[in-house]
């Protein structure tokens, strides 16, 4: 590898002197086969060896996070080195990646609060005998560490809650813009854990009875997709070679043209793709049912291309792959930071964010195109036509029609 970046045998010599070696190859191989340029390569090298050397690294060392952030600080003072912003974040980016893919660096731990232990075992009790999906209980527990986390900065202790502190939780909640359906949510998720904190004896009995989700109304609300124009843009960001747009073309493809939630794409996997029989299983964990869609050519050859070019060789068996080490299933979080952020690329602001806007330009194109409310829910996998009714709301071309007919020889 060190042949091929540097031409000068004294500067390959050195490199080859240095402390972990071998862990320094491994990193650079990985970069090399996501296709990583050479003269990015050799800034890599590079910062291996201003870490190991800040850090004092050998063979048989560890490091933690916290060092981490000091060797960048060191690294990027006037005393040791000057640097742009730029040049600051590629460094710690690479740092702390390298370290990751050794081994010498924990992963990020979940949210921490002083109830931290409660919530897990609500969380497996809820998974082993309640038979919650995963994706539940990962909502669940966001909108139960947030409260606890909320908790701890006032300094009250779960044993002394009362109805008034949730009160004024959810009166937060709403201060900070979110909608009532949103609200009503999350207070249905403290209502099921404080009724199980309960029956545990962690809390005052009865609280759970105080807990009031705010009045939903079915239909109050209009969805702000994207419309066509919209998603075709959208989906010409990705033109091009670049391993990232060829990998976002892909998961772009499956979010439009099946209007798949985002949980859906990222637990796809490598056996979901019949290409004989050219079709698509997908397994919804909302409805609790797998779906078969024909394939269609224009995502068959997208992802192929992905297969083919960019993903990683790698055991993992979920079709989409982070591009970064440690390589990892592709989650939601990402998914969604994929529509996201190439939306804020072309400006568009104002509606409903992330890969579910995708389902409901599907849902809405599929209206306009004349199938049937049923039709179209079977499509999305609704289980009733009550969830697809919302988007006649929206046919605004139907209801000027209606509006148009002379009422006057009825009245």
């Amino acid at each position: 590898m060190f042949e091929v970046l540097f031409r000068r045998p004294s500067a390959v010599a050195r490199y080859r002197a240095a402390p972990l070696l071998k862990e320094r190859l491994l990193y650079l191989a990985h970069c090399e086969q996501i296709g990583i340029k050479l003269e990015t390569l050799c800034k890599i090298a590079l910062y291996q060896l201003e870490l190991v050397r800040i850090l004092d690294l050998h063979d048989d060392d560890s490091s933690n996070l916290l060092k981490i952030e000091s060797s960048f600080r060191r690294w990027s003072s006037p005393a040791e080195r000057q640097s742009r912003p730029e040049a600051r974040r590629q460094f710690f980016g690479h740092a702390e990646r390298w370290m990751r893919l050794i081994g010498w660096l924990d992963e990020p731990g979940a949210t921490r609060h002083s109830h931290t232990r409660e919530v897990t075992i609500f969380a497996t009790r809820m998974s082993s005998e309640h038979g919650w999906a995963s994706a539940t209980i990962e909502g669940c527990r966001q909108t139960i560490d947030c409260f606890f986390v909320w908790l701890d900065e006032r300094g009250v202790d779960l044993a002394s809650v009362g109805v008034t502190i949730f009160d004024q939780f959810v009166a937060r909640c709403h201060a900070s813009g979110f909608s009532r359906s949103t609200i009503h949510l999350y207070a249905q998720r403290l209502r099921r854990f404080v009724r199980f904190a309960e029956q545990q004896g962690w809390c005052r009995p009865g609280l759970s009875d105080g807990i009031m989700p705010p009045r939903r109304y079915p239909g109050e609300t209009i969805p702000k997709g994207l419309n066509r124009d919209e998603v075709i843009r959208l989906l010409a960001t990705t033109e091009g070679d670049r391993p990232r747009d060829i990998r976002d073309r892909a998961v772009l493809m499956l979010l439009i043209t099946y209007g798949l939630r985002a949980g859906e794409v990222s637990g796809l996997q490598l056996g979901d793709l019949d290409w004989e029989q050219e079709m698509l299983r997908v397994r919804c964990p909302k409805p609790g049912r797998t779906h078969l869609y024909p394939l269609s050519p224009a995502v068959g050859q997208a992802v192929l291309r992905y297969l083919r070019e960019v993903r990683p060789a790698h055991l993992e068996r979920s079709l989409f792959l982070t591009m970064k080490v440690p390589i990892r299933p592709l989650n939601r979080g990402v998914t969604k930071w994929i529509v996201c952020s190439r939306l804020d690329r072309l400006g568009i602001t104002g509606k409903r964010r992330g890969p579910h806007a995708l389902r409901h330009a599907a849902a809405q194109h599929l209206l306009d195109q004349g199938l049937s409310m049923k039709a179209v829910g079977d499509y999305l996998g609704h289980r009733s036509t009550a969830a697809t009714a919302i988007y006649a709301k929206v046919q605004l071309d139907v209801l000027r029609e209606v509006a148009a007919i002379d009422l006057e020889g009825l009245l």
